[in-house]
């Protein structure tokens, strides 16, 4: 990318000799002389060169003439005489162009990148390429990756078209018509879906731009917008990318971030500040800053795409809630809900943390260290300003009751914008008995509202009079005990989309589980797991894996079992017949 830019040629054209090698004969004789001419008299001088010293020199002056060369093309191609004040988009162009991508060269890049770059550089014809996801999933970066690889010449021909939502289709095609007009082949639209009328005229991109031989890449955060357009006017005419789910493995890689808990503190965007990217703030550093991601990205994105895909005809059962301004909250209630199933019972009944129950329970049971202090707390006082805190409204506040057809609709939406994946549960005996366990696909959204749990305990009579060890205890197993279910969210979840071949459920026996099992049909084998939050080895992890009666019951129906495994944060070894295998290794080789 450097050597697009004319100041960084000038600075290397400026350190290599200047003027040309001649020849003279003397006495028959050919001797090399470099003339050049003098920046401060302006007269030409020469010098005679040595021997030593001619190749190194040539080179350095052929060197140069090549620098000299580009950094006319280069200065030809950045000085544009285009007025993009006569645009109704704001587009970028030549060295703006280079200045907006250049910010980019030193940032890892996600692995979806080549995607993106096979399609501009590749032969596709009469397709457009629409790169999509909820905010702060690195769309526009990858756009300026690309186009911070382009040289000189390529960059030239493209432009950066950022839309606003008082454009309409008329707008955007007269923009389009004029950069085509003018030799622009390279043409990135961005926030394409603030446009009302997108949804049901996007066939303009393909059917008319792209048929021309342009190459034209259609990004945004309204998801549901490009997939209503997929579905109605694009169809077979796109390539579609979409950026939502970022795995451990890329939040490590690309953000430079190490550590399965900052994963589940803040996964699922690309925002947090790390070594290798931008350094903003994290999207779920705070409950405010996660209310904010859950309206703008997630309600609204449902919102603005219902409200133009069919002229607002598609909201069905939703539409109410639309109007009544509480789809919010149904989405916030069944983030918080730790066992995320979507049934009525979650999205109406009174607010009850299961985050405060289920940490009870395991204090209470904690053989080392028995604790009832969650028993003694005024639950229904914690529990109601938690309910505040969170924002969500009981069924007495509500104006629209909830039905199942609303469940049913903003689930198969949130599934759409990839926020929500369906796992499964099997059971034993009954096999033909399964459930599903709806994991969330950004951790970072689900804990920061296991946060907001602690900050009220913490105002809890009863709480603020033990002492600082017995409140540190306490909410430090109140987090691990949601950091181990979000752990077992996270692998089953990773596991499901890297292994498509393969069944990947949790097997639940009248007593005990094991926590996954990875079932190869080709192979007639399967792997078992559990999954643990400890840094430490114990007996009571591998109990279910070493038991006979579930291991024959599961080998009868899901062939020969080939590895036994507790995934956990320690050291990767092998004890007997069961592989510790650290999680964060696991998650990086999926």
């Amino acid at each position: 990318m450097k050597e697009n830019d004319p100041e960084y040629l000038k600075e290397l054209i400026s350190q290599l000799p200047a003027g040309n090698i001649t020849y003279k004969m003397i006495n028959g004789k050919q001797y090399p002389y470099l003339q050049w001419r003098d920046q401060n008299t302006g007269r030409q001088r020469s010098r005679v060169i040595k021997q030593d010293e001619l190749e190194e020199l040539s080179q350095k002056i052929s060197l140069r003439k090549e620098y000299e060369k580009k950094y006319v093309a280069v200065n030809k191609n950045f000085s544009s005489s285009v007025n993009t004040q006569a645009f109704f988009s704001s587009v970028l162009l030549g060295r703006d162009l280079y200045e907006f991508a250049a910010p980019t060269t030193h940032l890892k890049k996600r692995e979806c990148y080549s995607e993106l770059h096979g399609f501009v550089y590749g032969n596709s014809m009469d397709r457009v390429f629409i790169l999509f996801g909820l905010r702060r999933t690195g769309k526009t970066t990858l756009i300026r990756q690309l186009l911070a690889e382009m040289d000189a010449e390529m960059l030239a021909k493209a432009a950066f078209l950022q839309v606003n939502a008082s454009m309409n289709l008329e707008q955007i095609n007269l923009d389009l018509k004029r950069l085509s007009d003018l030799g622009y082949r390279f043409l990135f639209i961005d926030e394409v879906t603030l446009i009302d009328d997108f949804i049901e005229c996007a066939a303009l991109f393909s059917d008319v731009y792209a048929t021309r031989g342009i190459k034209i890449v259609l990004s945004g955060t309204d998801s549901l917008g490009f997939i209503f357009s997929e579905d109605r006017e694009l169809y077979d005419r796109c390539f579609m990318l979409h950026t939502t789910f970022v795995p451990y493995r890329e939040f490590e890689g690309v953000l430079g971030i190490h550590g399965i808990d900052e994963y589940i503190r803040y996964g699922g965007t690309m925002s947090l500040g790390g070594v290798d990217y931008n350094r903003s703030r994290p999207t779920f550093a705070t409950k405010e800053s996660t209310d904010e991601y859950v309206d703008i990205a997630i309600a609204h994105n449902i919102q603005h795409s219902l409200k133009n895909y069919q002229h607002g005809g598609h909201f069905r059962h939703l539409y109410e809630l639309y109007e009544a301004e509480e789809l919010t909250s149904a989405v916030n209630r069944v983030v918080e809900d730790i066992n995320h199933q979507f049934t009525l019972e979650v999205l109406t009944r009174d607010f009850q943390s299961s985050d405060l129950s289920l940490s009870a329970k395991n204090l209470l049971r904690d053989r080392e260290a028995s604790n009832d202090i969650l028993y003694q707390v005024n639950r229904e006082e914690v529990t109601e300003q938690l309910r505040q805190m969170l924002e969500i409204k009981n069924k007495p506040e509500l104006r629209v009751p909830i039905t199942d057809a609303h469940r049913r609709e903003l689930k198969e939406y949130l599934d759409l914008l990839d926020l929500t994946i369906d796992l499964d549960i099997v059971y034993f005996p009954d096999l033909n008995k399964k459930g599903k366990h709806t994991a969330i696909s950004q951790p970072g959204l689900r804990y920061a509202q296991a946060e907001a749990l602690i900050k009220v305990l913490m105002n809890d009579n009863v709480f603020r009079n033990l002492s600082l060890q017995e409140r540190t205890a306490v909410t430090q197993r109140i987090m691990s005990d949601i950091k181990g279910r979000m752990l077992e969210d996270i692998v089953l979840l990773e596991t499901k989309i890297a292994r498509p071949d393969c069944e990947v459920f949790k097997l639940v026996f009248a007593v005990g589980e094991f926590d996954m099992v990875i079932f190869d049909p080709n192979s007639a084998s399967c792997q078992i797991f559990e999954i643990k939050h400890s840094t430490e080895m114990a007996s009571q992890q591998t109990r279910h894996l070493l038991d006979n009666s579930k291991c024959r019951d599961t080998e009868h129906r899901y062939g020969s079992i080939t590895g036994k495994y507790v995934l956990y944060r320690g050291e990767t070894q092998k004890v007997g017949e069961i592989q510790y295998q650290n999680v964060e290794e696991y998650l990086k080789a999926l």
